[in-house]
């Protein structure tokens, strides 16, 4: 099965009508057949991100335990992987939430990510040498 890392802008955007990108968003999952990962900091991230509504927080939460995503949590190695690159990406800047979906492809091996934050997740390299396949294409 397909999988792919769900990142906050995509998350954000399929949940809020206002926002830019929210037609190219759910036209993209409307035909996506597969698995989507994502991190309890993204997760956290998106649901700031939509505002103090709870309605606009619950739909954040519900699509992850409706099955929209699968929500992995880090782990003692991880966080000392991610402490690492961003330092490595600092100059970019790389955030927590970032550098949790790049120790997640390192660890899965998916380099596919689901992502508005075209800087970066270009820029980043999953173990420092493969790039990411960056989702919706435009």
């Amino acid at each position: 099965m397909r999988s792919v890392l769900l990142d906050t802008g995509v998350f954000v955007s399929l949940l809020d009508k206002s926002e830019t990108n929210h037609n190219k968003c759910v036209s993209f999952f409307k035909s996506y057949q597969g698995q989507l990962l994502t991190t309890e900091s993204v997760l956290t991230e998106t649901s700031y991100l939509l505002g103090s509504s709870i309605n606009a927080q619950k739909s954040c939460i519900e699509f992850i335990v409706k099955g929209g995503a699968t929500l992995v949590p880090q782990s003692l190695s991880s966080l000392k992987r991610i402490a690492v690159l961003m330092e490595k990406y600092r100059d970019i800047p790389m955030d927590f939430a970032d550098a949790t979906l790049v120790v997640l492809a390192e660890d899965t091996g998916v380099n596919e990510v689901l992502t508005l934050d075209r800087r970066g997740f270009n820029s980043y390299r999953i173990n420092g040498k493969k790039s990411f396949n960056i989702l919706p294409v435009d």
